[in-house]
This record gives structure tokens, C-alpha cells and sequence, in this order.
């Protein structure tokens, strides 16, 4: 029997991926709600969503990421971090669905100065980090069985991420201003997206080993956002310029990690894949991002 896979926050960047990649996955029945569809810190819709569509996976990719607003509106970000995941987990373990959770590194912010385990300390300084180690927490707690990934700087071609966010500022600027000072691994959301089916996988074939645990995910090597925004025009042949700034030069409401490199030894071992290297991912998006534009003026 085919599986059903429901992904929610669809209309999300995660989501969009999984979208465009599920002819990669193999043969699984793909089951996409965006807000409108699934509302995950309503009882009533959860009830009525298992009720009509049984899915034997959910991939949680619905998550409030508005890092700095979170900090005015802190009750916005637990809402659907904390307690809508954790209803959301409710409603899996009651319908015997198996729940994949994605969380973020903002959960460590332990200054730390090495690749980051999952058996680090936790301790956010911002509210959406708070937030989302608050749904790791209660997650595992009403649902056991549960997966939780931890990943950093998530881009792609849609949405609102870093490597659009550059691409916009190269229309209209021959020179931008970019923290040097933060250091991490930017992570590609289709690269995610397979590490994610590659767990569903290990699940489907029994693999209680999974149950309960907390992974690492990232692409492979080390940047500063400088780095990053580098990289991005010189894979997209653009001539800008990019100026090194300390973060002090763009004081935020939210604290961001200075250092938040993730060891993905935990999830490699477990799997046996082979993660590829931001840089090469980066291109990667490039080269969808072109294709991307050329349907839309087509």
C-alpha cells in the first residue's frame, strides 16, 4: 500500500521543496496544506484533516519564523511553534501517525565553538527560539515516537530566504553591506527535504532506533553570511560588490547565534547519505532559481 505523507506549512519554502522534488522521492501519496487547508493549533481542523485523510507520515513544516516580530509578538510565535506543533503531535500519536518535526539552531545559542551535538545544551536567548525548543519539549512529550531535525539557514528559490533576499538587492544595488561575524552552515531545502524522506524511509522499514530522537541537519562545510552572499553573486555571474560588517552595524530585536555550525554525524551515521557541501548546493539553487524565472516570463 502506498503511503500517505501530509506536509504542512506547504505554501513555506520546506513545503515547496518537497513539492518540487516528490517526483524524486519514490512512490509516495503527497498530501500538501498550506494554512487555509490545515490550521495545526485548531483541534477541530486536526480532527477533521485525520478524520478525511489518514496520513501515515506528517513532515511539520509549518512554523512561525519572524525572528524579530516574534520578539514584540512573543504569543504569535509560541502559538504555532510550541503549542500548535504540540497539538499537531497530539493528534499524530492519537490517528498512529508518525510525526517528523523540523526545529532550528537558534535552540542552542550556547557559545559554543565547535560543531554543535544534539546533546548540547539549550539555551535561546530569543523568543523564537524559546518558542521552538518549547515544541521540541512538548513534542517528545505527548508524542514518543516522534522525529525532531534541527537545521540553519534555509534557503531556496521560493519564499522569503537569504538567497532571495540577495538576488532582490542585485536589481537595484551595485554593493551590499553583510555580517561577517555570524558564523553557520547554510542548508539548501531540497537537500532537507531528501535527508527527511530518507528518514520516512528508515521508518517504513522499522527502524524503532528513530523514535524519540533529535537530529542535526545542515549541508556540509562552514560560512559567514558574508561568505554566503559572496557565493551567491559569483554563482549567478552577478557584479556586486559584497562589504564585510560586524553584526553591530544591524542592531535587531532578536539575538542571532554567533555560532551555530551543526555536526551532522548523528543523522549520517543513522542513514548512511552522503550530505553535499553548501557551496555545491548553491549552485544547485542557482541553476533551479534560472529555470524558475525563464518559466515565469515564458
Amino acid at each position: 500500500m502506498t503511503k500517505k505523507i501530509l506536509i504542512t506549512g506547504a505554501n513555506g519554502q520546506l513545503g515547496r521543496s518537497f513539492h518540487q522534488k516528490k517526483e524524486d522521492f519514490g512512490n509516495f501519496d503527497w498530501i500538501f496544506a498550506g494554512k487555509r487547508e490545515l490550521d495545526i493549533t485548531s483541534p477541530d481542523h486536526l480532527e477533521d484533516f485525520f478524520q478525511k485523510y489518514s496520513p501515515d507520515f506528517t513532515l511539520n513544516c509549518a512554523a512561525y519564523t519572524a525572528v524579530d516580530r516574534a520578539e514584540e509578538k512573543p504569543e504569535l510565535s509560541h502559538k504555532l511553534n510550541a503549542d500548535g506543533a504540540a497539538l499537531l503531535a497530539q493528534y499524530c500519536e492519537k490517528y498512529s501517525c508518525r510525526l517528523l518535526h523540523y526545529s532550528t539552531d537558534y535552540v542552542y545559542d550556547n557559545k559554543l565553538n565547535r560543531p554543535l551535538l544534539e546533546t548540547d545544551a539549550t539555551t535561546p536567548s530569543s523568543v523564537y527560539g524559546k518558542s521552538k525548543l518549547e515544541g521540541e519539549i512538548k513534542i517528545l512529550k505527548v508524542n514518543p515516537s516522534a522525529v525532531v531535525v534541527r537545521t540553519s539557514w534555509v534557503y531556496s528559490p521560493f519564499g522569503h530566504n537569504f538567497f532571495l533576499t540577495m538576488m532582490k538587492l542585485a536589481k537595484s544595488r551595485d554593493e551590499v553591506k553583510v555580517v561577517t561575524d555570524q558564523i553557520g552552515t547554510p542548508t539548501y531545502a531540497p537537500d532537507l527535504a531528501g535527508a527527511s524522506v530518507a528518514l520516512v524511509k528508515e521508518l517504513i522499514c522499522g527502524n524503532r532506533g528513530l523514535s524519540g530522537q533529535i537530529y542535526n541537519y545542515s549541508n556540509q562545510g562552514v560560512s559567514s553570511w558574508y561568505d554566503f552572499a559572496h557565493a551567491i553573486f559569483e554563482y549567478s555571474n552577478l557584479n556586486v560588490k559584497v562589504i564585510p560588517v560586524p553584526t553591530s552595524e544591524f542592531p535587531s530585536k532578536a539575538t542571532r547565534p554567533n555560532f551555530s555550525v551543526l555536526s551532522k554525524q548523528k543523522i549520517q551515521h543513522q542513514l548512511q547519505i552522503d550530505i553535499p557541501h553548501w557551496r555545491d548546493s548553491l549552485k544547485s539553487c542557482v541553476e533551479l532559481w534560472r529555470e524558475l524565472e525563464v518559466d515565469q516570463t515564458n
